[in-house]
């Protein structure tokens, strides 16, 4: 990293970073064991964190051989205490009436392990979800849904699969006419007709409110048998992803009662407010119900008060952070963080930013990070890690924060037009620089482990990072004892 650069992750925002990672992250444990012998060391070590540190897993079973697969997975309770699973309504939903939650031949690694070209396939990074959970489960570790509602058709809403169940063959040449320009932009707001733009909204209503009311309908199915499956056992939801560039624009709470005109496309009326709704209808009270937004602006912090205020039971506010450009690692490893995006990631930045989305009364869920590598070389890896360390240390530090959630964890695994080089993995699994560096942090400077004393009334007195202890003693005859103790 250049000097400019460390000019902006200097020596007094490390020392702040620091000061609130002491503060925020640890806490002060007392425990009275009765039966210790006092004169003897006290061994107290972290076994797990309580702070949430994810990754998707997507690529479950997918990678093409069974060491990587196996390596894969083995970070999933080594490095990761939770696991993002895929529940994107396109790939979920590929038969109508037929969502995918049993493994079938296909979603097997021997089938995976065959496949020569996997990004071909429809459901690369779409595991069936059963063997996901069940996974996580043996494994211990957390779960996330994601997500349950959004607009984006290239990746979720299935326009297409549900107008050719629904619509009649004038209602298909009306929606290609005057809505959709292509069913797999890549932008949503370039993925409608100018007629779709400027049609009057009472006519927009009349021609396209029964393909909404469908649409709401289907989405109720899908909750609620999402919910009936797996509703004990996930923990968390994105519930509705992407929405504040409706709500921004004035698209919700929507103009119609029958239907949004959505930067999407069609989208039932009040679709984020009716997400929550659903949630709430179908989700037990256990299950924490997360919004999810790439638009950390003043707008979607307006969107969460104003769902909160009709009613909306929002448990988490998720935020993205995705530099998918190469070039903007390289830029903000030389101290240029002149581009846009760049411009929110500096120390100052981000903590306005989190502070601003704290005012939701939340905790912040950094439901999705990517930086990529700038090339292949070890200097290029060695950006990245530099870059991935200061950024998980800021994060850490927000008092807020409950957790980080990694995109993707494996080189040349993302999703079209994702980066190649964003893994803390290459793709035949061999660690980078970054796993280094992330994994140092969460399993080494982030863990409170020491040798100590218990005072003459037996009470064993330590300040550590909030999570779960096994803490070794020998008791007064002799017998080496260990006990689970929670610090929160």
């Amino acid at each position: 990293m250049s000097k400019a650069y460390w000019n902006v992750w200097n020596e007094n925002v490390q020392k702040e970073i620091d000061e609130r990672i002491e503060k925020y992250r640890k806490a002060n444990a007392s425990v009275k064991i009765k039966d210790i012998d006092t004169s003897k060391p006290v061994k107290v070590k972290q076994v797990s964190h309580k702070f949430i540190f994810g990754a998707h897993i997507f690529n479950f079973n997918q990678l093409g051989k069974k060491e990587y697969n196996d390596t894969y997975k083995s970070l999933y309770g080594s490095l990761f205490n939770s696991a993002t699973i895929a529940f994107y309504w396109k790939t979920f939903e590929m038969e109508f009436d037929k969502m995918r939650f049993e493994t079938e031949y296909w979603d097997t690694e021997e089938f995976w392990n065959n496949v020569k070209h996997p990004k071909t396939m429809p459901h690369w990074r779409r595991p069936s979800t059963d063997q996901v959970v069940e996974f996580c489960e043996q494994k211990g570790i957390r779960m996330h849904g994601h997500p349950l509602i959004w607009g984006n058709r290239r990746w979720h809403c299935p326009e297409e699969q549900i107008f050719q169940k629904y619509a009649d063959n004038d209602e298909k040449i009306r929606i290609r006419r005057n809505v959709l320009r292509s069913s797999n932009e890549v932008a949503p707001y370039l993925a409608h007709t100018d007629t779709y733009k400027k049609m009057p909204l009472a006519e927009f209503e009349k021609r396209f409110a029964d393909i909404a009311q469908i649409m709401k309908e289907r989405s109720e199915i899908r909750v609620r048998e999402i919910a009936k499956r797996y509703g004990d056992r996930i923990h968390s939801w994105d519930v509705v992803n992407e929405s504040a560039s409706d709500f921004m624009r004035g698209n919700l709470p929507s103009k119609c009662k029958k239907i949004t005109r959505s930067v999407y496309g069609i989208m039932e009326p009040d679709y984020d407010f009716n997400a929550f709704m659903l949630a709430q209808k179908y989700l037990p009270k256990k299950a924490l119900l997360n919004i999810n937004d790439y638009n950390t602006s003043k707008y979607y912090l307006k969107q969460i008060d104003s769902l909160t205020k009709r009613g909306c039971e929002i448990d988490i506010v998720g935020a993205q952070m995705h530099l998918f450009n190469p070039k903007l690692t390289l830029a903000m490893s030389n101290g240029d963080f002149s581009n846009p995006q760049l411009a929110k990631q500096t120390p100052t930045k981000i903590k306005e930013i989190m502070d601003n989305l704290s005012k939701a009364g939340k905790p912040i869920h950094l439901s999705e990070i990517t930086v990529t590598a700038a090339g292949t070389s070890h200097k290029d890896r060695m950006k990245q890690a530099v870059a991935l360390r200061n950024l998980y240390r800021m994060w850490f530090s927000i008092e807020k924060m409950m957790g980080i959630t990694m995109w993707n964890v494996v080189d040349d695994c993302g999703a079209p037009g994702e980066p190649t080089l964003s893994g803390l993995f290459t793709r035949d699994m061999q660690p980078k620089p970054a796993y280094h560096a992330i994994n140092n942090l969460i399993n080494k400077e982030w863990k409170t482990n020491i040798i100590t004393k218990t005072d003459n009334n037996g009470n064993v007195a330590f300040r550590g990072f909030k999570g779960k202890y096994e803490i070794s003693y020998t008791d007064k005859n002799g017998k080496q004892k260990t006990i689970t103790y929670n610090l929160e």
